[in-house]
C-alpha cells in the first residue's frame, strides 16, 4: 500500500470516528448477531431431532398427544418407559465415557463459571432429552434448546478468545436466542436472560441480548413459518370491575406456586432415595407417565395441545381439575426421575389450568361482568409463570407477545405483580434457585472484591517501538481497529501511547515528506492512565470513568513493562453481572497517569 493511499484511508477512518463514534460495542453486537443466527438454526435442528426420534419410537408422526392416543394401551405404557430407559442410559454411560468433564448448564456458565460450556457433555444431555421428549415425557423442549444454543455461543466465545466477561455475555446471548426461537418471542427471550440469569438490565448486556433474540426469531420464522406457538383467542375485559377477580387470580397463583415448587423438589428427593441406576430411575419415571396416559394421554408432552384446548374449548370443571392433577403427577415423575428438559412450558400448562378452574365458577356466578374461562386461563399462564420464576417482567411480555392484544396488559400486569409478591412472601426461592445454589456449593463463588485486573487482562497489542518511523505508526493504525497504539522500548518498558487523533496534524500536512523525520516517541501523549495486575475491579472502573478510551494498559508495578490491557466493556460486564457499584474501596486511590 503506497503512502498517499495509506494516509487517505487513515483520514477517512478519522472522519468516520468523529461522526459515528465507533467503539468495541459494534464488534460485540456483530458476534451477538452471529450467535442469534446459530441459536435459531440449532433450535430448528433440535425440533427436527424430536420428530425423527418420535417416529423411531412410535412409528408415527404428529403431536405427542395425538401420537400417544393412537397407540394401543400396552404401547402407551411401553413407549414412555423405553424412552426413559434410553434417556437414562444415554446420560449414565455418556457421562461415564466423559469422566472428568463436568456437565455445565448455561446459568452456571454465566453466573458462576467462566463462560465455558463443554460440547460433548452438552450433546450427551441433549441426546438424552430427545429420547425423553420424543417418547412423551412430561417436560418442555425449551430447556435443551436453550442449552444447545448457549453451547454454540460458548464455542464461539472460546474460538474468538474472548475474555471471561465477554464469554459469559455470549453464553447469555445464546440462551436468549434459544428462548426466543423456542417461543417465537424475541422481547421475552432477551428479558428472560437479563432478569433471571444476569439479574441486570444494563445496556452493556441487554443490547447484545436483543440482537441475538431478534436474529434467532427471524431465523426460525423463515424456516418454520411465522405461526405463533399458541393460537390465542381475542381477549376482552367485560367490565372495569373485573380487575378485582384478576387480582384474586394473582393471589391464588402466588399462593399455589410455592406448593408446586415444593412438589417438584419432593419428587426429586423421593426418586433420589431409590437405590437404582440412573437409567432405571428414568425408566420408572417413564412408566408412571405411561400408566397415567392410559386414562389421560394428554399428560404426555409439554402440554401444548391441552393448553390450546383450554383456550378454545369449554371444559367441565372436574374434568379439568383431574387433568391438572394427572399432569402434575406426570411432570413430577419426569422431572423427579432426572430427565433433561425444561419446566417452563409445563408451568404455562399449570397456570392455564389454574386460571380456567378459577374462571369457570366465577363466570357462572357473574356472567354479566366477568369474561369466560379462557381469558382467566391466559392471565393464569402469566401470573403462575411470574410466581414460579420470580420474573414478572418476562412473564408479562411473553404473554403479550403471544397474544399481541393490548387489552390483556392491564389485568396481566396486576395479576403478575400480585402473584410475584405473594410467592416471594411465602417462599423466597424461585424455580431456578435450587439449581444455582447447588452449583454454588460445588464451585464456590468469588466476590467482586477479590477479582483483580489480572483476571481480565489480555495481550497488549498493538505496540510499536519508540524508534519506529511515522509510516510504521500509520500502518499499525490501518491494520488494527484501535484508537491508541502503545509505545515501548526494546525491553518492552512502557513509554506512552499514541492516539489516532494525535497523528491528524501530520496526515493533514500537505508536505508528506515531513513525516519522514517523525518517529513514535515524538508523538506520544505526556500523560495516560495505567493499571497494575493487582488493581481491584472497583478501582479500575473508577479510572475508566475519567478516561475516554476503551482500553487501559496494565504495567508491572516495578519494571513498568507492558503486561497487557484491560477493556472497559469487560470491567462493565463484570460489575453488571456481580451487581456491585463501581466505587473504589476507602483509602484506595487510582494510580497516577504515566
Amino acid at each position: 500500500m503506497t503512502r498517499p493511499i495509506l494516509f487517505q484511508l487513515l483520514r477517512l477512518r478519522l472522519w468516520l470516528l468523529d461522526r459515528l463514534r465507533l467503539e468495541e460495542t459494534k464488534a460485540t453486537l456483530c458476534w451477538a448477531g452471529v450467535i442469534g443466527l446459530a441459536g435459531g438454526f440449532s433450535s430448528v435442528l433440535f425440533r427436527e431431532g424430536i420428530r425423527v426420534f418420535q417416529h423411531l419410537l412410535t412409528g408415527r408422526s404428529g403431536g405427542v398427544v395425538q401420537v400417544i392416543s393412537e397407540l394401543p394401551l400396552a404401547h402407551r405404557v411401553l413407549v414412555p418407559t423405553l424412552g426413559g430407559l434410553l434417556a437414562g442410559a444415554t446420560l449414565y454411560f455418556g457421562m461415564r465415557l466423559l469422566r472428568g468433564q463436568r456437565s455445565t448448564d448455561y446459568m452456571e456458565a454465566v453466573v458462576l463459571g467462566d463462560g465455558v460450556i463443554r460440547v460433548r457433555s452438552t450433546l450427551v444431555k441433549c441426546l438424552s432429552s430427545l429420547f425423553s421428549i420424543a417418547s412423551g415425557g412430561s417436560i418442555g423442549r425449551e430447556g435443551p434448546m436453550v442449552q444447545l444454543s448457549a453451547m454454540v455461543a460458548s464455542l464461539v466465545g472460546r474460538m474468538a478468545r474472548f475474555t471471561t466477561p465477554r464469554r459469559q455475555l455470549m453464553v447469555a446471548c445464546g440462551a436468549a436466542a434459544g428462548i426466543a426461537s423456542a417461543y417465537n418471542a424475541p422481547i421475552a427471550g432477551a428479558l428472560f436472560v437479563a432478569e433471571i440469569v444476569l439479574g441486570s438490565i444494563s445496556m452493556e448486556s441487554f443490547g447484545p441480548l436483543v440482537v441475538s433474540s431478534v436474529l434467532a426469531t427471524i431465523t426460525t420464522r423463515e424456516i418454520l413459518g411465522d405461526k405463533p406457538i399458541y393460537e390465542i383467542p381475542p381477549f376482552e375485559m367485560v367490565s372495569k370491575w373485573e380487575l378485582i377477580p384478576y387480582l384474586g387470580l394473582g393471589l391464588l397463583a402466588g399462593s399455589v406456586a410455592p406448593v408446586f415448587l415444593r412438589f417438584l423438589q419432593k419428587s426429586e428427593d423421593e426418586f433420589s432415595k431409590i437405590n437404582a441406576a440412573l437409567y432405571a430411575r428414568l425408566a420408572l419415571g417413564g412408566l408412571v407417565v405411561g400408566a397415567l396416559s392410559i386414562h389421560a394421554p394428554q399428560v404426555c408432552g409439554n402440554g401444548y395441545s391441552v393448553v390450546t384446548s383450554i383456550l378454545h374449548s369449554a371444559w367441565v370443571w372436574h374434568a379439568l381439575a383431574l387433568m391438572l392433577l394427572y399432569k402434575l403427577l406426570a411432570t413430577g415423575a419426569t422431572v423427579g426421575s432426572g430427565a433433561v428438559g425444561g419446566v417452563f412450558t409445563p408451568t404455562l400448562f399449570c397456570g392455564a389450568a389454574l386460571g380456567a378452574l378459577y374462571g369457570i365458577p366465577l363466570h357462572a356466578w357473574q356472567p354479566e361482568w366477568t369474561a369466560s374461562a379462557p381469558a382467566y386461563a391466559l392471565v393464569g399462564m402469566g401470573c403462575f409463570l411470574a410466581a414460579t420464576t420470580h420474573a414478572p417482567l418476562t412473564s408479562i411480555l411473553i404473554l403479550f407477545e403471544m397474544t399481541l392484544d393490548y387489552a390483556i396488559v392491564l389485568p396481566l400486569m396486576l395479576a403478575c405483580v400480585t402473584a410475584y409478591y405473594v410467592s416471594c412472601g411465602l417462599q423466597a426461592r424461585s424455580i431456578y434457585s435450587d439449581s444455582l445454589d447447588r452449583k454454588r456449593k460445588e464451585t464456590g463463588t468469588v466476590s467482586l472484591e477479590a477479582i483483580k485486573v489480572s483476571a481480565l487482562m489480555k495481550p497488549g497489542s498493538p505496540v510499536v517501538l519508540e524508534t519506529a518511523p511515522f509510516i510504521e505508526v500509520a500502518r499499525m493504525f490501518a491494520k488494527y481497529q484501535y484508537n491508541f497504539l502503545y509505545v515501548v522500548n526494546r525491553e518492552n518498558v512502557f513509554r506512552g501511547v499514541i492516539g489516532l487523533h494525535d497523528i491528524k496534524s501530520v496526515l493533514n500536512d500537505p508536505d508528506l515528506e515531513r513525516a519522514r523525520c517523525i518517529i513514535a516517541i515524538d508523538l506520544i501523549r505526556p500523560r495516560f492512565p495505567t493499571l497494575t495486575p493487582d488493581t481491584s475491579m472497583k478501582l479500575a472502573m473508577r479510572v475508566f470513568t475519567t478516561h475516554v478510551g476503551e482500553r487501559i494498559p496494565v504495567l508491572d508495578p516495578k519494571s513498568r513493562k507492558l503486561l497487557g490491557v484491560v477493556s472497559k466493556k469487560d470491567v462493565l460486564l463484570t460489575l453488571a453481572h456481580n451487581g456491585f457499584q463501581a466505587n473504589a474501596p476507602a483509602g484506595e486511590s487510582p494510580p497516577a497517569p504515566a
